[in-house]
């Protein structure tokens, strides 16, 4: 079984970090239902091989298996006119708040949905507030693709994406690192001193 073409991509907005998760897009098919115990043999399990197999040959499709200690099922490559992006597990449409999330289409809106059709990406979000948690996520999305598609497709085709996102906004793939600045004794901010008085 040959590894998933995979990247891992970071998003930072003040304390709000998000890790995307950007692979291949498959399609899992149960190979049964319910529980298999470790001593099932796969000959006995595999119901639905031959038609699978078929269907796969009718569409021209790979084949992957994956083999876990209870569970057997089959990842098929596919591709299809929507992405599957999930944040937190979530489907993409539910991030909240609502009045925010087409700041999360905005890398969708902008490189077009044709260029996350062969891709599903998982990310995964925690810390900071609402606000930068969006900004999190929407640079996580974008900058996985870009990764995913520099190590899998080709450069070419990275510096398109690139530059169609650094000219919309460059904040979808570079980090503000500016933080506050903490205030110190002495003054009622970071820089600025109490008055002083000579009588």
């Amino acid at each position: 079984m040959s590894a998933p073409q995979s990247v891992q991509c970071f998003g930072k907005k003040k304390t709000a970090t998000a890790v995307a998760h950007c692979s291949v897009r498959s399609l899992v098919l149960p190979r049964v239902v319910g529980f298999l115990g470790p001593s099932f043999s796969e000959e006995e399990t595999d119901v639905s091989s031959a038609k699978v197999e078929g269907q796969l040959e009718d569409f021209g499709m790979e084949e992957r298996r994956e083999n876990k200690q209870w569970c057997l099922g089959r990842r098929i490559p596919r591709r299809g006119p929507t992405p599957i992006i999930k944040v937190n597990g979530r489907p993409l449409q539910l991030v909240q708040p609502a009045i925010l999330r087409y700041k999360v289409y905005e890398p969708l809106l902008v490189l077009g949905l044709d260029k996350f059709a062969q891709v599903d990406i998982r990310v995964r979000v925690s810390g900071g507030g609402h606000t930068s948690q969006i900004y999190a996520i929407r640079q996580a999305i974008a900058k996985s693709l870009i990764a995913y598609y520099q190590k899998y497709v080709d450069e070419h085709s990275k510096n398109l994406l690139k530059q169609a996102l650094v000219q919309f906004d460059r904040t979808l793939l570079v980090a503000d690192n500016r933080r506050c600045e903490p205030k110190k004794f002495g003054g009622p901010g970071a820089r600025a001193r109490f008055q002083k008085s000579y009588r």
